[in-house]
Formats: structure tokens, sequence, C-alpha cells
């Protein structure tokens, strides 16, 4: 028999959840349940100066509130960094990282002064600050404790994609709402030089969440339709890293009458708040457009 099907919902707790979080949740619960499968909560806090503890707290008691259950124990990200560095060890390794000791103002005045392409994100494609620091330099600038961030070598981890699978593309498996899984092919070498690991931590979400989903086991990503651009990423660091391929799921975005996605650093109204007015969970699955089957089928039969 093949193994279960493995999903999660993986919250960072910098900030309290709001309609756009139970959303995404309870559509991945509730695909867990329709296929037999394992469902996992992950804490990604790897952003320690925002991250708080009773954000993570409110994120069990907004999941309970909703109905859904997981598995224990929970993994919180700032306690693998050295899972992370060890991955970013082998990517240095196999020279697909560099140093980059460049500062925001560095690049921003770089890139308004000889504009590049956008990423798909709309941030300006790194300038190429440092790519090609001499050995020598790199050394010196390490001695003297400067801060710096890995960057990926984009050219040189599409050469090692195209060594692995032929091609210098990506292709992964999109599973529509209409539940068809259609194959999908993208060019990574849109995200440019992109940090893979951060200057105050030893990763960044592209790593992390590329490892995490990998040792988890995890078969089906469901997340927002906002980083549907961001697997393009992913799936090269998986080919790179030798991790298993999951199915995709990019679902739906909530947003507001002005067309805005609904985010915590805009202050939306947060799933705490509708608990202490009384919402009940069945009416906001209501709301949010999904059957309440898989929400009663979770009190008839609970893990």
């Amino acid at each position: 028999m093949s193994p279960r099907p493995v999903l999660r919902f993986a919250p960072s707790p910098n900030g309290e959840l709001h309609l756009g979080h139970a959303l995404s949740a309870l559509i991945g619960f509730d695909m867990a349940r329709r296929l037999g499968g394992r469902f996992l909560v992950r804490i990604e806090d790897i952003d320690t100066t925002r991250c708080r503890e009773e954000y993570v707290t409110g994120i069990f008691e907004d999941l309970t509130w909703l109905g859904v259950t997981w598995e224990e124990p929970v993994l919180r990200q700032s306690e693998h960094f050295t899972t992370y560095s060890a991955a970013s060890d082998w990517l240095l390794k196999l020279g697909l990282l560099y140093p980059c000791f460049a500062t925001r103002s560095e690049i921003s005045e770089a890139t308004e002064t000889a504009p590049t392409a956008l990423d798909p994100d709309g941030t300006p494609l790194y300038p190429g600050l440092h790519k090609q620091l001499p050995k020598e330099e790199i050394a010196t600038r390490l001695a003297r404790n400067e801060p710096f961030a890995l960057r990926l070598h984009m050219d040189r981890a599409l050469d090692a994609l195209e060594g692995i699978t032929g091609s210098r593309l990506v292709t992964f498996a999109e599973l529509g709402e209409d539940g068809i899984a259609r194959r999908v092919e993208m060019n990574p070498a849109d995200w440019g030089d992109a940090v893979i690991v951060r200057k105050d931590v030893p990763a960044s979400y592209h790593l992390a969440v590329t490892v995490d989903d990998g040792r988890q086991g995890v078969t089906h990503v469901t997340r927002g339709r906002d980083l549907y651009a961001a697997t393009s990423l992913h799936r090269l660091l998986q080919v790179v890293l030798g991790l298993p391929e999951p199915v995709y799921h990019h679902h739906r975005l909530l947003t507001d009458e002005a067309g805005r996605k609904l985010a915590k650093s805009e202050g939306d109204t947060s799933l705490r708040e509708l608990r202490e007015t009384g919402v009940d969970a069945l009416r906001l699955r209501r709301r949010l457009g999904l059957s309440s089957d898989a929400a009663e089928a979770s009190v008839q039969n609970p893990s």
C-alpha cells in the first residue's frame, strides 16, 4: 500500500490569524480528510524578532475553534536552525550559493541607477553586487564579521537543474479547483539570485519551507494563490537538494471590497475577534463558501 497523504498548515506567529488563514487551514484539513491522510501544523517562526509566543497560543486556539485537529508534536522552525544550515552547507558545496554583503540601501541605489527587471513579487531583481568578489576580499570581510546573506547563483543552479532533469525549467502538478491535477511548467530564473539564507537567521522562507515539506513527508501543499509563483523556486531547491516533489494546490484568496488581499499587517478582523463576538465556526464555513460536512464529520469522529 502507498503511504497516507500528508498535508499541512504552516502559519507564522507574527500576528493573529484572520479569515484568509481560516480558509487555508480548512481547505488543507478538509482535503486531508477526503484523502484519508494526515494533517500537520507547522509553526514558521524563523523570524524570531517578529514572532511571539502569544500568537502561537492563539493559532492553536483558533484552529481548535474551527474544528481542525492535527498531529503532535508540532514542528517549530526556530528549533531546527541546524537542519537548514545543513541544507545550505550542501548548496554551498555544490557551488550554488555565494555571500552577499550588500546592504538594502546599496541594493536600492543600484537598482535605481540601473533599473532591472522585476521578480514575480514585483521587487527589482538583485543587480549582482558582490557576486564576483575575489576570494581574498570575501575572506577579509568574513574575518571582520561583516553581516552577509547567501544568495542563489541562479545560472549555476539552472546548470545543475539541467544536469539532473535535462531542462532549465521546472514542472509540478497543480491541483485545480475542479480536483484535476495538471502539469505546470515554470522558469525559476524569474527570481534571479534570490536570498536563500538571511543575514539574521540561517534560512529564508524559501529554504525553510522546502526543507520542512521534504523532511515531514508532505505530499500535498495547499496554500494561497499569492505563493503560486514561488513554487518555481521551491521546485528548483527540491531538485538540487534531492527532495521529493509534492502535489500543489494554490487556492483562491480572500479580498476586501477594494480587491486587497486580507493581511495581518493591515489589521483585518482576526479569528479571535470573531470568536469573542459569538460567531459560530459552522457559520464561518458557510461564509467562506466551504461545505459543513467536513466540520460535522470532525465533531463526530475526532482525531
